[in-house]
């Protein structure tokens, strides 16, 4: 008897890519459901044109991947199928994964969900690119990292509640964590998944993006204590404390300045280092170390105004970079 699985598309503005998204499921899952965060794009439109149902978001609250993903699923109803593959927009799922992630969770009846390799489409077009490729290579196990594109067993997916709809940012991981709070396991296994589209050509994307992150991370440490701690610590040390303490050394003792800098450069020369170990040419390389190095301010910019928006106690709005 074939197992049934069904498919929850989320997607805003992503037109260009969304006939490509729905037509790998199309013909294999029994349900798609392609949920729309407000595209002025003509998304709607096309998914109507592919044939599949469309569940329009209300913009009288605010949008988010996180509540696409669950008014999706709740829209598939007490009929759905055993598993669900969840896709965003911007992801082209690989052929073969469907199978091939339904098989595991077959074999693994602990396993919550599964994700595989997840590769940006073109990570050579841009530093920018090629660093969110680098981002997305996670490590195998039963204890993934979040990702927004898996395939999940539905009873774990509902046991979760699924994910915070308040969340901007890392929602996945928050779900992966409170799913492995109930006993179950998130695995992240070899098979190739699916192929990104970033999009990341110019700084200031990618700037809004690392703190989109930035958000994350300090927002992940609030709902669950010690979690990314270790992102939050290397922000405040490179970009916070260390400035700090070069201006202080500006005006105070100016050999402090000179120690803070062959920090930073040391620090950038080891990482560049490592790049060029994967492969990345030297500009490349140095290039890449250095935006790494940017990113700390722009996460602890992004952690300021999580905490900023929490004392505030409004809601958070979506950081969009494309």
């Amino acid at each position: 008897m074939r197992v049934e699985y069904d498919a929850v598309v989320i997607g805003r503005n992503e037109a260009a890519r969304l006939g490509a998204a729905l037509g790998a499921v199309l013909g294999l899952a029994r349900r798609v459901i392609y949920v729309d965060s407000g595209s002025r794009d003509g998304s709607v439109g096309l998914a109507r044109a592919n044939g599949v149902e469309v569940l329009e978001l209300d913009p009288a609250r605010p949008f988010s991947a996180a509540r696409a993903r669950n008014e999706g699923f709740a829209a598939l109803g007490e009929d759905r199928a055993a598993f669900v593959q969840f896709i965003d927009a911007d992801c082209l799922l690989v052929p073969g994964w469907l199978e091939r992630a339904l098989g595991f969770l077959e074999a693994h009846p602990q396993a919550g969900l599964v994700i595989g390799r997840y590769r940006e489409e073109a990570p050579e077009a841009s530093v920018y690119n090629w660093l969110t490729d680098w981002e997305w290579d996670k490590p195998e196990g039963p204890e993934a990292a979040g990702i927004g594109t898996f395939m999940a067993r539905a009873g774990a997916f509902a046991q979760t509640g699924g994910f915070r709809d308040s969340m901007i940012a890392a929602e996945d991981d928050e779900m992966f964590l409170r799913m492995r709070g109930l006993g179950w396991q998130t695995w992240s296994i070899a098979a190739p998944m699916c192929s990104h589209d970033a999009g990341l050509h110019r700084f200031r994307p990618w700037w809004r993006r690392m703190i989109r992150a930035g958000h994350s991370f300090a927002e992940l440490g609030a709902l669950h204590p010690g979690t990314a701690a270790a992102a939050q610590r290397r922000a405040l040390l490179w970009g916070g404390l260390l400035p700090l303490a070069g201006l202080a050394g500006a005006v105070l003792w100016w050999p402090l300045v000179v120690g803070v800098v062959a920090l930073y450069l040391a620090a950038m020369a080891r990482q560049g280092l490592r790049f060029a170990r994967m492969g990345a040419a030297p500009a490349r390389a140095g290039a890449a170390a250095g935006l790494v190095m940017l990113s700390k301010f722009a996460n602890l910019y992004g952690m300021g105004w999580y905490w900023l928006r929490r004392l505030r106690r409004s809601d958070a709005q979506i950081i969009e970079y494309k």
